[in-house]
């Protein structure tokens, strides 16, 4: 139902939106103040009370809100009501149709036959924020931080710890209140229980980490999505901080949103200059540090840790193979993040293999590294496989499932080459496990994924942290808007 602006139901009849610095408002205005004198009109102004005249049929619209309230996106704007509801509007100049609605003939002669309107002040870019926090009803939950007006933005939230070290957007109402119109799911839907402290964290709680963070609103379903895959029993996110290995969760975005998003599957995808690859994974980890409690030198206690850990998060490009998330029973057209734990990525170089059973060797031989070479069964990895070294299995007719068989015949590791005091080297496994052959990883435990600039003859190895129920597994969930 049409209301005016100050709340009441608006009377039968047609009323007008118009403002002074719209060119078409002005060329009607002599038109407009004649309807309006006649009692053919009512007019809401919403820059200046007295255009087109002040007269008590001139109503003041300058808080927009019978404008936002109306939805109206352009001026002049008629509205016609009858029986207390729109039932015809207008846009813009045009003789025959303001005719047609006014039932009013030969009107305003000497004007051109039309002429296109003006956008609503009300729908401005510099306003539509401020507009819904006033007009939309949203009841903010979180507590309210007053900033003094001497205080720099950027360095207050500095001083309050509200950082992971780099500056952050401040979450202003506004800019909350946009981040949350990236999802359908209500504000004060509790999205995780967020480690160490197991806080509850509702979606406007990571709408105000994703602000701080630079997401953009439409990566917001992906943020929660990663939030609900490491809020699991099964990725242990309490343990990933705990434990004094430098690991952290890295996230891995698979199916046709990473195109919508624009993200980085290609060029320099470990990298730093995309923002949805860089800022989706460092609003995760300003949710567990702001929200959870998890922070360096206090729960976080990574002897090293890596740069990853300050957000990492990653497309995987469009294969002949099927991707990660097929492996863990999801479609390719299904949107999905699966939540890895790992450490920075390392390079692995061959550019002579032309064959798919040197180049396996020659992964397998790196992959044998992985963390320890004296580590068997204990750490998963993930092989982020290039385009140029995935193109030596697919030309030779490979499958995703017989690369993987083959990998993991090269990866039996002779155990008396890594039983304590082998070598000179006081650590490895128990000697009792001698004479054996021993898989590098558990059943499933290599993680393979596409993703990489097209020209380079690299891929590279994430290594893992403690598998299974001792420590972290990896965790896919799909994305919802």
């Amino acid at each position: 139902m049409a209301k005016h602006a100050d709340g009441y139901e608006l009377k039968d009849g047609i009323s007008v939106v118009v403002n002074s610095e719209c060119p078409t408002c002005q060329l009607t205005s002599d038109l407009l103040v004649e309807l309006g004198t006649n009692g053919h009109v009512e007019i809401f102004s919403q820059d200046d009370p007295s255009f087109p005249t002040s007269a008590e049929w001139v109503r003041d619209d300058s808080e927009l809100s019978f404008s936002w309230h109306n939805d109206v996106e352009a001026v002049p704007t008629l509205i016609r009501v009858v029986d207390g509801k729109e039932v015809e509007r207008l846009v813009g100049w045009n003789r025959k149709e303001w005719e047609r609605l006014l039932e009013i003939d030969n009107l305003a002669p000497d004007l051109v036959d039309h002429k296109p309107g003006c956008g609503s002040l009300s729908v401005s870019p510099d306003r539509v924020n401020e507009l819904e926090i006033k007009f939309g009803g949203r009841t903010f939950i979180s507590r309210q931080v007053e900033i003094a007006s001497l205080e720099d933005e950027i360095e207050a939230m500095y001083d309050r710890g509200w950082s992971d070290g780099l500056p952050v957007v401040p979450p202003t109402e506004a800019r909350v209140n946009r981040m949350l119109a990236g999802t359908s799911r209500n504000s004060d839907d509790i999205v995780a229980i967020i480690p160490p402290n197991l806080a509850e964290c509702s979606v406007e709680k990571v709408a105000i980490n994703a602000v701080m963070a630079g997401c953009l609103p439409e990566y917001l379903p992906v943020v929660i999505a990663c939030l609900e895959a490491i809020c699991t029993d099964e990725f242990n996110m309490h343990g990933v901080l705990a434990t004094t290995m430098g690991v952290g969760p890295i996230f891995i975005v698979s199916g046709p949103i990473t195109e919508r998003l624009g993200m980085n599957s290609g060029i320099n995808v470990l990298g730093h200059g995309n923002r949805a690859n860089s800022t989706i994974g460092r609003a995760v980890q300003l949710v567990l540090k702001n929200v959870g409690g998890g922070a360096p030198g206090g729960i976080d206690r990574a002897t090293l840790g890596h740069m990853g850990k300050q957000g990492f998060c990653f497309a995987e490009a469009p294969s002949p193979w099927e991707n990660l998330a097929e492996g863990f029973g999801f479609s390719s057209e299904q949107n999905t993040v699966t939540a890895f734990t790992g450490e920075g990525p390392r390079i692995l170089v061959d550019q002579k293999s032309r064959s798919p059973e040197s180049l396996a060797r020659s992964l397998a031989e790196g992959l044998r590294s992985t963390i320890s070479t004296r580590m068997v069964l204990g750490m998963d990895a993930m092989l982020v496989i290039s385009p140029e070294h995935l193109s030596r299995f697919t030309d030779a007719g490979w499958s995703r499932s017989q690369f993987i068989e083959k990998m993991t015949e090269l990866l039996m590791i002779d155990s008396d080459e890594i039983i304590e005091g082998a070598g000179g080297i006081e650590d490895g496994i128990p000697s009792a496990f001698g004479g054996n052959q021993l898989p590098k990883f558990r059943p499933g435990g290599l993680l393979v994924v596409h993703a990489g600039g097209p020209a380079g003859l690299f891929s590279a190895i994430i290594g893992g942290w403690l598998n299974g129920a001792k420590g972290s597994d990896p965790v896919t969930k799909e994305i919802t808007l």
